[in-house]
């Protein structure tokens, strides 16, 4: 049976459908799941993709937070349903405290759009499996927010845990603490990241290569072997 992953859409996301073109090239069936939908329509995991949800108002995902999808894809977070969320998808995680930390301006306070370089930290994930231990990549990067932050005692609590999944390398974009791109919750099913694997699954596009296709290959392979 072929796996379903949902890809939520809120007013303002901008990449609910390269998102879903990145599962289907995976293998898998994208399901497109509308913010006001407390219905998951029986999904093996769920996407928050990119974009400005509610113009990033108040605060990037605050808003989003409070939709009525987002009160089912906590409670199945929590119950171990696997969750990405990419850019504006982290931001929403963090908000929705799936995820600790928390996002804020880019500390040269401009919007940055570059290919950046990453180091795969956390293998264990179900949305990394397909990586390897201290992998370099090279994801799209795009945001005006993207500076994550914590208290000293979250970061080093996410280091011994090793739930720090990709860090940013050669060169820190935003002004992250720790060169922190992406993390994991303790569970290993909840996964945010700054930078845009889905604009880097076909050789065509985006930075020439398909090094963000593990993300949505590792999440079939993660719901194979479960």
């Amino acid at each position: 049976m072929t796996a379903r992953i949902g890809v939520v859409t809120f007013p303002g996301s901008l990449d609910d459908r390269d998102t879903q073109r990145a599962i289907r090239l995976a293998g898998a069936e994208p399901v497109a799941l509308w913010h006001k939908d407390k219905n998951l329509h029986q999904v093996d995991a769920v996407v928050l993709p990119g974009g400005f949800s509610y113009g990033d108002y108040l605060r990037a995902g605050a808003i989003s937070r409070f939709s009525p999808v987002m009160e089912t894809v906590i409670e199945q977070a929590k119950a171990g349903l696997p969750v990405l969320g990419i850019c504006n998808g982290f931001q929403i995680l963090t908000e929705a405290h799936l995820l600790p930390g928390g996002m804020l301006g880019n500390d040269h306070l401009h919007f940055i759009c570059r290919d950046q370089k990453l180091r795969v930290e956390n293998t264990s994930s179900a949305w990394t499996v397909d990586y390897s231990a201290g992998q370099e990549i090279h994801i799209p990067l795009k945001n005006m927010d993207g500076r994550y932050v914590a208290d000293e005692y979250t970061l080093d609590k996410l280091e011994a845990e090793g739930r720090v999944a990709f860090r940013y390398v050669d060169f820190n974009p935003n002004g992250s603490l720790r060169d922190i791109a992406g993390i994991t919750n303790e569970a290993g099913n909840v996964v945010g990241l700054m930078p845009h694997p889905e604009h880097a699954v076909e050789p065509l596009i985006g930075s020439s290569r398909t090094d963000g296709l593990p993300f949505f290959t590792s999440i079939l392979k993660k719901l194979v072997n479960a």
